[in-house]
């Protein structure tokens, strides 16, 4: 019945919507860093400047 569609397309449009969040929530918080294992020793050359 054509009186019934707008109910039909906002269950379509909330559903659509929870998915994508839900999708998004998941890739988002399912991303894992790796530990880095080398540690970098910094370098400080002081260099003095005659004008």
């Amino acid at each position: 019945m054509p009186q019934m569609a707008p109910l039909n397309w906002l269950t379509l449009f909330l559903m659509f919507t929870f998915i994508f969040l839900m999708f998004n929530t998941m890739n988002y918080f399912s991303f894992k860093y790796q530990f880095k294992t080398n540690t970098f020793n910094k370098i400080n050359k002081k260099i003095n400047w005659k004008w």
